[in-house]
């Protein structure tokens, strides 16, 4: 398919699909990126299909588009990425944010009382992703996001400032340099991909994102296991602890957990693939 000189936005976004298609990647990167340039939402998009595409966009499309066959995400191509319901800044430094951890989200917000006063942790933040979704969704909470990565922490006081959400950010390995206090809830997406899962993974993924928020040894488990001896010290005689693990690990850290953390209750919850995913320890009021 030829390069149109002067497209619509519909021609625009259909040589892009053929281009994608041609290097045998997913074409609805070719949509995603038209709305991220011209600032569409669909329905807008949907009404200017015929209508000629401005040429500052066209230019600036040609050119991400090039990236993303390239094997650049899309979303560091725009340099944001959307994350329940917000428009987070994302580079090289942070993971884009996945839907599922939106499901993790979801789980705390729907099982912990709008009204309770809450001092929640976020290990890890990366982007702020979840930190920064649960503070929009529950202003009152004191929410606390930390990272080992001073590039990631960057990227989360920017999403924090230019969304106005007022979240502490700290700089810290797990939970070595975080508040004495306990918190009520302390969630954590970490690295949880083992080693010998590079040759199964999507190559973007392993050429453009930070490796070290994606590789943690023995098999992918290590810092859940820091956690497990640790978090106990970090939370309320009431307080949870919910994780984000890979869709095969579920067993081993329910047995880790209910072993490190015996008067505590451990649940596994699936995402919305059916794929186990996600992890509640809920403290009892008997621990010491």
């Amino acid at each position: 398919m030829n390069k149109p000189t002067q497209p619509t936005y519909f021609e625009a976004q259909q040589w892009a699909s053929f281009c994608l298609k041609t290097a045998q990647l997913p074409t609805d990167s070719a949509r995603f990126l038209l709305l991220g340039l011209s600032r569409l939402d669909q329905t807008q998009l949907l009404i200017r299909y015929r209508e000629p595409l401005p040429s500052t966009v066209w230019h600036a499309y040609q050119q991400g588009i090039d990236r993303v066959v390239a094997g650049e995400p899309v979303q560091y191509v725009l340099g944001d990425a959307p994350f329940y319901g917000l428009t987070l800044q994302v580079d090289p430094a942070v993971l884009i944010p996945r839907v599922e951890t939106e499901e993790l989200v979801d789980w705390i917000l729907t099982d912990v009382p709008a009204t309770a006063p809450v001092r929640l942790l976020d290990v890890g933040t990366g982007s702020g992703a979840i930190a920064l979704a649960i503070k929009h969704e529950r202003p009152a909470w004191e929410i606390t996001a930390s990272d080992i990565s001073t590039a990631a922490l960057q990227v989360a006081k920017a999403n924090a400032d230019r969304l106005h959400l007022d979240v502490k950010l700290v700089h810290s390995d797990l939970l070595t340099s975080v508040s004495a206090q306990p918190f009520d809830i302390i969630v954590s997406n970490p690295p949880y991909i083992a080693a010998s899962e590079k040759d199964v993974m999507d190559a973007s993924v392993l050429a453009h994102e930070p490796q070290t928020a994606l590789f943690a040894d023995h098999d992918g488990l290590v810092l859940y296991e820091q956690l497990a001896t640790t978090v106990a010290d970090h939370l309320t005689s009431t307080g949870r602890l919910y994780l984000e693990f890979g869709y095969h690990q579920g067993p081993a850290l329910q047995t880790l957990f209910a072993q490190s953390m015996p008067d505590a209750t451990v649940t596994l919850r699936q995402d919305m693939a059916g794929h186990d995913r996600m992890l509640r320890v809920a403290m009892t009021l008997t621990r010491q």
